[in-house]
């Protein structure tokens, strides 16, 4: 772990994720699900932490193995057809995971996850973060609406609201 991404992460403040994501935003992002939920049977969840602090930081934890951590403890596994899908953003390391259950996993794959992945790092770096989350959704969605069309009604099992870590 080298001491450039410990400094980035310490100084990179909760007051920027205030900054890119005020209110106004984050309910376009939870609207945005919303919508997308009624294509599909699966469940998106989108978490945007700025920067890791203490135990995470300080063993080296990748965006990656944190995307993973928080898919579990919001028990985003925990749904009905394994569809649940995790979009984490980590600002700090400008770095976008995205965690799929196995259930839709084992459809899109790795290669299908980054190329999403990919597109939204692209518009953040442009600084276009509430399209690229919003483009991001609709991605995922897309999938989402292949593999696990809408049938009937359904509970939603999970929520809408992004989360602010």
């Amino acid at each position: 772990m080298g001491i450039g991404r410990v400094s980035k992460h310490l100084i990179e403040h909760r007051w920027r994720v205030r900054r890119i994501f005020p209110p106004q935003v984050l309910a376009l992002i939870e609207q945005a699900i919303k919508a997308s939920e009624a294509t599909h049977s699966g469940q998106v969840r989108f978490v945007v932490e700025g920067a890791l602090d203490g135990m995470p930081l300080f063993t080296g934890q990748s965006a990656r193995e944190r995307a993973l951590d928080i898919f579990s403890h919001l028990r985003i596994w925990d749904t009905t057809h394994n569809n649940g899908v995790l979009i984490y953003l980590l600002l700090a390391d400008r770095k976008v995971e995205i965690v799929a259950d196995r259930g839709i996993d084992a459809k899109v794959g790795a290669a299908g996850w980054q190329t999403i992945c990919a597109a939204m790092e692209a518009d953040f770096r442009s600084g276009n973060f509430s399209g690229g989350v919003i483009k991001g959704i609709a991605a995922v969605s897309q999938q989402l609406a292949t593999y696990f069309p809408k049938r009937g009604t359904r509970p939603n099992e999970l929520p809408d609201a992004p989360v602010v870590l």
